[in-house]
């Protein structure tokens, strides 16, 4: 039997610990690999939050800034049992939760400070639990964007845990955008300040920008034993330069990116799916659904503000209630530059799709929290569209309805390092509208499981979204039988975490 650790921010396993993509495959994968007979411990922090009704393990004593912290192990039940899959979360009082998913810090003018600080109090921790035995004798620590890649730095450079070097590490890419930049020197948040005793091999931990910082994605691919990028396409992408708004590639680490890959260190492995024992929606409920939504919302004193907008929308859904529109268009996002930047720099484009929706007797549902302007943008958009509906919150039920009620899912993501949302509406028969890019090259195939833009420039690819757009509504108005058949294939199409695990031991893991 084999024994992993998944060192992660997020962990969707346990109660209230997801932001993103990252947890659900960090709750998917150890899932899948204890079926394989393997051992599984994940460990995230606990925000000052997770750890309350978890069970006490050990305490953990470790030196940052020249003096002692301790933090505490955790055991916490998962939401669902499995064998040989062991939940921890880590507390110490300086490990908050952030205003994004209760979380992650946004710092508006000195990014990553406070993030910094807890991740690195967190790795560290981990790194001590790690030496002194708590996980036991591990074979493979798994970890998970920057948030984690600290502890490559300290089973590298600190004689501490000089012990922790006889395993083997892999480091998973989620959002390579997002990368954990912080001064070596002269603040609070900077490696320095944290680890005063230790002489820091700038060459091998700095930005390829700013040389006088420590870039903590960077660190993930320069150190790991494997990079792993969340599907083929995306790591072909990683490795050319950004050029944006165009192209969203390496975004200053494809050197490093290409380095990884002539070692053979770099692996491009598609998530997955799951396809049993999944949340199943009751049909015809969408809008009863998004009214049960918005009245939450309405009561919620964070969404005060949001009052007028709330009403506004259940008029729009009442009107549903009785009258169906004859065709549902949906997107379900976290609001950011990376999912709808062609609407919000295009916004005559989006208006065009939605007139071209308005001619069937079509609408657009929008289901999403995220950056203010986004928001923002999407809420002046419903107040001017009548066929485009905007739900500024979050659901599960609501989400599951959409997946389930929806004729075209639409994901025109700048870039996208993999995407699961384009899988949940495939599982449901639903064809995708995606703009060609990352893991959507992958998933989706133009004409045969759904639909797809793209271009050489960004007006190419405003005009091709804007026709293909309608092209598909073309397709559903007057080739019924061609409409029906992609939905079928979209629906038959299985994105499996059994396949994509067999590449995880053979490319990756290599036990």
């Amino acid at each position: 039997m084999n024994n992993f650790l998944f060192v992660a921010a997020e962990n969707d396993a346990i109660p209230n610990c997801k932001a993103g993509g990252m947890g659900d495959v960090v709750r998917d994968v150890p899932r899948h690999i204890s079926k394989r007979g393997d051992k599984v411990q994940v460990v995230v922090p606990s925000y000052s939050r997770l750890h309350l009704n978890g069970t006490f393990r050990t305490n953990l004593n470790f030196q940052l800034r020249g003096t002692t912290y301790m933090a505490e192990l955790y055991e916490v039940v998962g939401k669902k049992e499995c064998p040989n899959i062991v939940h921890y979360v880590i507390h110490h009082p300086e490990i908050q939760e952030g205003g994004i998913a209760h979380i992650y810090h946004d710092d508006p003018t000195e990014p990553f400070f406070t993030d910094f600080i807890k991740y690195v109090i967190f790795c560290t921790a981990v790194a001590e639990a790690i030496k002194m035995g708590a996980f036991g004798d591990l074979d493979v620590v798994h970890m998970h964007d920057w948030h984690a890649s600290a502890l490559l730095f300290l089973k590298t450079y600190h004689p501490r845990y000089k012990e922790l070097k006889k395993m083997r590490y892999v480091y998973s890419i989620h959002n390579l955008a997002i990368q954990g930049i912080r001064p070596f020197y002269d603040n609070y948040a900077s490696v320095h300040n944290w680890f005063p005793e230790l002489q820091l091999d700038h060459d091998a931990l700095k930005d390829p920008r700013y040389e006088d910082c420590i870039n903590l994605m960077a660190v993930g691919i320069r150190l790991a034993d494997s990079v792993h990028t969340v599907s083929p396409s995306y790591k072909e992408d990683v490795m050319l330069p950004s050029a944006r708004p165009e192209f969203v590639g390496g975004e200053s680490l494809e050197k490093d990116l290409q380095q990884a890959n002539n070692e053979g260190r770099l692996i491009g492995i598609l998530n997955a799916s799951n396809y049993n024992n999944i949340r199943t929606a009751d049909k015809g409920r969408l809008y009863r659904n998004t009214v049960k939504a918005l009245f939450g919302w309405l009561q919620d004193e964070s969404k005060k503000y949001k009052a007028d907008f709330l009403a506004h929308t259940g008029e729009k859904i009442m009107k549903h209630v009785d009258e169906k529109p004859k065709f549902v268009v949906s997107s379900v996002a976290r609001l950011t530059e990376q999912k709808f930047y062609f609407f919000k720099r295009s916004p005559d484009a989006f208006e065009q799709m939605l007139e071209r929706l308005r001619k069937i007797d079509g609408i657009f549902m929008l289901l999403g929290t995220g950056d203010p302007d986004y928001e923002e943008f999407f809420r002046s958009m419903s107040y001017k569209h009548h066929n485009f509906i905007f739900t500024n919150g979050q659901s599960e039920d609501l989400i599951d309805s959409i997946y389930l009620e929806s004729d075209l899912y639409c994901m025109p993501s700048l870039f996208e390092p993999c995407g699961i949302s384009q899988m949940l509406a495939m599982r449901n028969g639903n064809p995708c509208f995606v703009h060609h890019t990352g893991g959507l090259k992958d998933t989706v195939e133009h004409h045969v499981t759904g639909f797809a833009f793209d271009g050489k420039t960004y007006d190419e690819k405003i005009k091709n979204m804007v026709k293909n757009f309608s092209e598909a509504i073309d397709l559903w108005e007057n080739d019924k039988p061609k409409w029906k058949k992609i939905k079928s294939n979209a629906e038959k199409v299985r994105f499996t975490w059994e396949k994509s695990l067999d590449e995880y031991y053979s490319k990756l893991y290599v036990l």
